[in-house]
């Protein structure tokens, strides 16, 4: 028997902790912001690749499926690999992805290109996840994790707007070409810094959990993705995606039960039998259902088509709320070491659901400053959530389970994302009139009551959420 990955904190932590922490972070954050950067590009991608709409939406459709594919093996490589070797492999993944798509000359080869730029951005927040956990005391993990906010909400929101002004003045090969040397510099530092100490073991890699892996979470990531599209041919019925990827991962599920008792499983999920974690997953996927499904599509849509707002103008008014998010992540995470998660948690509920509860209100003739303001209130519920969340759920589980934790947490984040865009979307679209090009205001309103429903089902999870923190008990093998 080979010895377990050590992955406690260390109560001596490298002097340059601080810095590995903000190498980390900032690579997470520009590979994250990949993931929705190319949205308000694709018209013109579909111009000057002489593509359909529906062939270009690959270009994001791709790299969330790769993302979800990717991610429950990380909790394998973060056991078998030092940390070091993971960071470089995924930075360098990244980097040459981004330098393909920079220089492709065509859309299979830009295709391919965020292909390999999604495989080396799935590591990344399982092992910031770890890293932190490891690197940092319990009483001080809930601030630092709190800068992991930035990264999962806050870059994606981001994307957009950022997209849009690279876009307008410089085409959409910049937006590939500015990333680049931010990548590499990255990668330098990381290179010279980046050196912890760690012990891996020599786990077998079960290719069979691999390939139930990719055909369960891809499979599902891409039919509730197809279901969410406006319209388009899809060479796969999104229904038999669905119930294939739901098939799969049922076979998934039971391998793995089966693996963990020997501790060899490719994700290992004695993860849910802490209750915090179960708890914290439980209240996270409505959470990201609306964070992606309500914020980051419902709304926009909402912008353009019924009050009119241009595709630039509309990336600016969710700005405010995506910084608020952002913003919140420290201060927040401080106060979860002051005073654990349950007074954070319940509030933001509360104002989670009230603020989609308030989009339920607005119609043709509703003020933007009053639509950025509830944005705004969603965002701060939001944020109240989502460090205590991740850092309660994490910080509950024995030290050697930190990795298939975040692996987990990272893969539930992606598929709650393109269910809440799923069903949201499709609501939506039976909501509106017969033959409206897209979804009128009637139709977005009955989506945003659906959306408040799933924010009462988070809150009505984020009342089990404990009042105090305890330190990890062993988990049985």
């Amino acid at each position: 028997m080979t010895a377990r990955a050590d992955t406690r904190p260390d109560p001596a932590a490298p002097p340059r902790a601080g810095l590995l922490i903000a190498v980390l972070v900032g690579s997470a954050f520009v590979m994250i912001l990949n993931e929705t950067i190319l949205s308000v590009a694709l018209r013109d991608l579909t111009v000057d690749l002489a593509v359909p709409a529906t062939t270009a939406q690959w270009l994001t459709s791709g790299f969330l499926l790769t993302m979800a594919v990717v991610i429950p093996i990380t909790g394998y490589l973060l056991d078998r690999f030092t940390p070091r070797a993971v960071f470089l492999t995924s930075l360098s993944l990244f980097s040459a992805g981004t330098l393909l798509a920079a220089l492709a000359p065509g859309f299979g080869v830009l295709l391919a290109g965020r292909v390999v730029q999604a495989a080396g951005t799935a590591v990344m927040v399982p092992l910031l996840m770890t890293t932190i956990m490891r690197l940092v005391p319990s009483e001080r993990r809930g601030a630092t994790m709190g800068t992991i906010t930035i990264v999962i909400a806050v870059a994606p929101a981001l994307g957009p707007t950022i997209g849009g002004a690279v876009l307008a003045g410089l085409g959409w090969r910049w937006m590939f070409g500015l990333v680049f040397p931010l990548a590499v510099i990255a990668l330098i530092i990381g290179a010279r810094y980046l050196r912890l100490s760690s012990t891996t073991r020599r786990v077998p890699l079960d290719v069979v959990s691999v390939l139930l892996s990719a055909v369960g979470f891809g499979g599902l990531l891409y039919g509730l993705s197809a279901i969410g599209e406006s319209g388009g041919e899809h060479p796969v019925p999104p229904w038999a995606a669905v119930v294939a990827g739901l098939v799969a991962l049922g076979i998934f599920v039971a391998r793995q039960l089966h693996l963990q008792r020997s501790d060899v499983a490719l994700l290992d999920l004695r993860v849910f039998t802490r209750r915090p974690f179960s708890v914290a997953v439980a209240t996270s996927v409505p959470l990201f259902m609306c964070l992606i499904g309500a914020s980051a599509i419902l709304l926009p849509l909402y912008l353009q088509t019924v009050l009119g707002v241009s595709t630039f103008a509309s990336g600016l008014a969710v700005l405010p709320g995506g910084l608020v998010l952002g913003l919140l992540g420290r201060p927040v995470g401080a106060l979860f070491d002051r005073v654990g998660a349950r007074p954070l948690v319940l509030p933001g509920a509360v104002m989670t659901a009230g603020a989609l509860w308030l989009f339920a209100t607005l119609g043709t003739g509703s003020p933007l400053a009053a639509v950025i303001g509830i944005h705004v209130l969603l965002m701060a519920g939001l944020g109240l959530m989502m460090t205590p969340l991740m850092t309660e759920g994490l910080g509950s589980l024995p030290d050697h389970l930190y990795s298939h934790g975040s692996a987990v947490l990272s893969t539930l984040q992606q598929v709650a994302g393109a269910l809440g865009t799923a069903v949201f979307v499709t609501v939506a679209a039976l909501g509106s009139a017969a033959g409206a090009p897209a979804p009128d205001a009637s139709g977005l309103r009955t989506a945003f009551v659906v959306a408040g429903v799933v924010g009462l089902v988070a809150l009505v999870a984020a009342t089990f959420v404990r009042s105090r923190r305890r330190e990890p008990e062993p988990v049985a093998g």
